[in-house]
């Protein structure tokens, strides 16, 4: 799992630009009918089924409020919550948990909507080798807390961003092909100028480029598009000398179909592009 701590300054950013795009003029409401020095605590209160995650950056948000507000984490990032769950407690100062309130809810919901939607991926493949994988597939500026997310709900993360692994689509194939490489010279270019330790990925959508990809050298090959009966024989001709993976068209009502081909990852865009937010409320409780 990422951990947030490693990418503590990327995350402090995160928070303090989505502080500074609700509270850039202040409060007003608060400002205006609040007593300011009034305490009290908020419960986080679960409202639907889901997997719990961002928890740490709701508590960074009402830390880079006020430093004072006491934030108490009652259920675990990864952990499932059901409705009427308390999932951590905010005390201290009542005008800072009102300016906090929306921006940490809405990392809370989006975070645990992603964990939530991966957890249900994970789920179906249960039982079978395949690993639930993320894409980059996300909203610009959040991907780590996104990513993060999916690896709260039990998937895998896929690369963080290009220079990760070199990963060879349908574009790059597509002019490359017009200077007459076929897929295994394609392979073989890339790996003769790519150090060692960088892994190649190439996108194919038959299941002889696929066979073609790995014996020219391809760690990673990736069967885009394809009907499981082509997958099956795709992962027959590669036997073992790459790692499969299977990406588009993957829902929960077919990824278990997918994942029994025999590949190794199955990339799912649906975990950080289309997962719903989680309900999750923030009510007084003294």
């Amino acid at each position: 799992m990422i951990r947030l701590s490693d990418h503590l300054p990327e995350v402090e950013d995160i928070v303090e630009r989505a502080l500074d795009e609700d509270l850039a003029g202040g409060d007003v409401t608060t400002d205006t009918i609040m007593p300011a020095n009034m305490r009290g605590r908020a419960s986080f209160i679960a409202r639907a089924k889901g997997t719990v995650a961002g928890m740490e950056v709701a508590a960074l948000v009402f830390k880079s409020i006020d430093p004072f507000l006491n934030f108490v984490t009652l259920i675990n990032d990864g952990s499932e919550v059901k409705p009427g769950d308390v999932m951590a407690t905010v005390e201290g100062n009542l005008p800072g948990i009102l300016k906090g309130e929306r921006t940490a809810l809405n990392f809370l919901q989006h975070m645990s909507g992603i964990a939530t939607l991966t957890a249900a991926y994970v789920r179906a493949v249960s039982g079978l080798p395949a690993r639930i994988l993320d894409t980059r597939k996300t909203l610009p500026g959040l991907r780590i807390l996104e990513k993060y997310a999916v690896s709260a709900g039990g998937g895998t993360n896929h690369r963080m961003n290009l220079s990760d692994m070199v990963l060879i689509k349908d574009n790059h194939i597509a002019i490359l092909r017009r200077q007459g490489l076929g897929i295994g010279d394609i392979v073989r270019k890339a790996r003769d100028k790519t150090p060692r330790h960088i892994k190649i990925e190439i996108e194919t959508t038959k299941a002889e480029d696929a066979r073609d990809a790995a014996l020219a050298g391809a760690d990673v090959v990736m069967l885009d598009n394809m009907g499981t009966d082509e997958m099956r024989r795709a992962v027959e001709l590669i036997g073992h000398k790459a790692t499969v993976e299977a990406s588009g068209g993957v829902k929960l009502d077919n990824v278990r179909a997918i994942a029994e081909t025999g590949v190794d990852w199955v990339s799912v865009g649906a975990l950080t592009h289309s997962a719903g937010a989680l309900d999750i409320s923030l009510e007084l409780t003294a």
